[in-house]
């Protein structure tokens, strides 16, 4: 469980997802309008049908949107299913912060996997210079581009602002 950060303007635009234009909200906290209500309702909708597209599997998956933040709960089928939730999520344009409140499924005679590193991918970037920060080997980029299946479709299909699993090498 925790809060994680992301780039509010990058990632994916979900259909109407995009809240970039927007107005600017008053300084003063208000009570969410109606329309609000129904953008965020529109947004947790098609940010899970996007969880569901890329085959994730999550049980019991809720997703409510305030906003920016996006908070998700549900019982993920192992650790790296529940990161790249977080981070399908995380990565869609007009999401800014991801409150995860999932759990992992207790298998009987399975050691839990590690928990991966995220990161953040800069300009210049590439999965190979990522590998050869993380593993001292560039050659590992294929871990790296298998991680984080199936969101990412190509090694050489990243972006600036783009958050990564990095998992560990045993």
């Amino acid at each position: 469980m925790g809060l994680f950060s992301f780039l509010k303007n990058a990632g994916t635009a979900l259909f109407g997802g995009d809240k970039k234009a927007a107005p600017a909200k008053p300084a003063a906290p208000a009570a969410p309008s109606a329309l609000d209500q129904l953008e965020n309702a529109q947004l947790a909708m098609r940010l899970t049908n996007h969880v569901v597209s890329l085959g994730l599997k999550v049980d019991n998956l809720n997703i409510v949107v305030d906003d920016d933040k996006a908070t998700i709960t549900g019982v993920a089928a192992s650790q790296s299913e529940k990161e790249k939730v977080i981070l399908a999520v995380g990565n869609v344009a007009g999401i800014a912060t991801v409150d995860d409140w999932m759990t992992v499924a207790a298998v009987a005679e399975v050691a839990p996997e590690p928990e991966a590193v995220f990161y953040t991918v800069v300009k210049g970037d590439t999965l190979s210079k990522i590998a050869k920060t993380h593993y001292n080997n560039a050659m590992k980029y294929p871990v790296i581009f298998e991680a984080n299946k199936p969101m990412l479709t190509h090694p050489d299909k990243i972006y600036p602002g783009q958050v990564l699993r990095i998992p560990p090498i045993a």
